[in-house]
């Protein structure tokens, strides 16, 4: 299924990413990390499909239960006490909230950047910023590709190692760590190479030269100035809501927020709505495709 979301201009993708990550990491609000967790949930189920399924509920909810678990094994504010443990550490009902909160951001976060890598591709980050700041984004670019890049690689060169007996499931324990220290050998000899072989083609190409031109097929057209003039409405309110404390919520000593109100209700209404802006792109591209087809 084709993301219509990621067909918008880069500058609309990254300044989405940018709101919905920081707004991830800041706001404890329960009610914000409930949205943008089911959010985040569902628009990389969207983009990545069942593999994307698999990954969050055999990985990241396991992880979201053990790190949840460990604040009130280690931490014991909080005013309400529901038991003592063996060592006399009290065990309170904030630690245990606050732990589930912080494991919940952290979850929504790595989702997030799970659909950052699918939507901002290496090209769009380079077009933003390869002007301004060349080296850096060449870099970022590289970091940003480097994990499934090395995973390929590892994969090929642990198959050929294979085949000539060298893996490290062949043999006794010393002699798979002795395959598995030539793999990982191989993998550093062809990371440097990669990244050397990689800036010797950028600087032949000329690239981060004053005055350098470079080709672009973006084009910040009407469809752009309006989700970017959504993103900014919802934003900008989302902001304003929170200045004013609608986002406000505490969790030491006692669990305390801003009362519920038509200003909260409204400012975590907003909240879902950037969040769910791909979403609601993509149902409407959906919708106009089928009515399309229903012409014909």
């Amino acid at each position: 299924m084709k993301d219509a979301f990621s067909s918008y201009h880069p500058l609309v993708n990254f300044l989405y990413f940018v709101m919905v990550i920081a707004c991830s990491m800041f706001f404890l609000h329960p009610a914000c990390l409930i949205i943008s967790l089911f959010f985040s949930f569902a628009y990389s189920i969207y983009l990545n499909g069942k593999k994307a399924i698999r990954f969050n509920f055999l990985v990241m909810l396991p992880m979201l239960i053990i790190t949840a678990l460990i604040n009130p094994a280690f931490n014991h504010e909080g005013v309400t006490i529901l038991t003592y443990l063996d060592n006399g550490n009290p065990l309170t009902l904030e630690s245990i909230t606050f732990g589930i909160a912080s494991a919940a951001m952290l979850i929504t976060v790595i989702c997030w950047f799970s659909c950052y890598n699918a939507v901002m591709t290496s090209d769009k980050f380079i077009y933003l910023f390869g002007k301004l700041i060349p080296a850096m984004s060449l870099i970022f670019s590289m970091v940003l590709r480097f994990v499934p890049t090395f995973k390929a690689q590892f994969q090929r060169v642990s198959d050929s190692q294979k085949c000539v007996g060298r893996d490290i499931s062949n043999g006794g324990v010393i002699t798979r760590i002795r395959h598995g220290i030539r793999i990982m050998s191989i993998m550093i000899t062809w990371v440097l190479e990669n990244a050397i072989e990689t800036s010797d083609s950028m600087r032949s190409r000329g690239y981060g030269l004053k005055g350098r031109t470079a080709y672009s097929n973006y084009t910040f057209d009407r469809r752009d100035r309006w989700a970017l003039g959504a993103l900014t409405l919802a934003g900008g309110y989302v902001w304003i809501s929170s200045l004013c404390g609608a986002m406000y919520f505490r969790y030491y000593p006692s669990m305390k927020g801003h009362g519920l109100s038509a200003f909260t209700i409204s400012g975590l209404g907003a909240y879902a709505v950037m969040c769910a802006i791909p979403l609601i792109m993509n149902v409407w591209e959906d919708r106009k495709w089928k009515h399309l087809q229903s012409k014909i």
